[in-house]
């Protein structure tokens, strides 16, 4: 997929990564997400029970309505749960999750989602996050479970998203 005029404008994912300010489990999982980077997630902060990542809205992530889907806000509140639950030894994926949608985001608004551990144990975790926009306000509440296991230790010669996308398809 070529780049588009709305990538020039994003801030760039990898930036976080390339200052060296997350821990390096968190690096290693941000590599390889490939969804987190074609919409523009950035991890502001991640570690054990807790992350904050943000996300700008784009015309593409805009329902028939012309604001944001809520699927997309879903979305960065499900990562920003990867990012607090993957801070351990164990892989943790999603099992669930229930949003609550409290108001729009627009073209241009920039979301954040920080997220909270209110249980960790050895097999599953609950985590909160709340959904802002730049003023604050919160727009979605989140609350969602993981679970974690050994078996989503990714493939061998897994590849980066910026390696993935110049592969061509046919």
């Amino acid at each position: 997929m070529a780049p588009s005029d709305h990538d020039a404008a994003l801030p760039d994912p990898w930036e976080a990564v390339a200052q060296g300010h997350l821990p390096p489990r968190t690096q290693a999982l941000l590599a390889r997400d490939a969804c987190a980077h074609a919409h523009g997630i950035i991890v502001e902060e991640a570690g054990d029970g807790h992350s904050r990542l943000s996300m700008t809205v784009r015309p593409d992530m805009l329902n028939s309505h012309g604001i944001c889907h809520g699927g997309i806000i879903f979305l960065l509140a499900d990562t920003a749960l990867a990012y607090a639950a993957n801070a351990g030894e164990t892989p943790a994926v999603s099992t669930g999750a229930q949003v609550h949608y409290l108001a729009p985001a627009r073209p241009g608004d920039t979301l954040s989602a920080t997220c909270r551990a209110v249980h960790q144990g050895p097999k599953s975790g609950l985590y909160d996050v709340a959904v802002t926009h730049q003023d604050g306000d919160v727009i979605a509440t989140f609350r969602g479970q993981s679970l974690h296991t050994k078996n989503v230790v990714p493939p061998q010669g897994a590849q980066s998203p910026e390696t993935a996308a110049a592969r061509p398809r046919g």
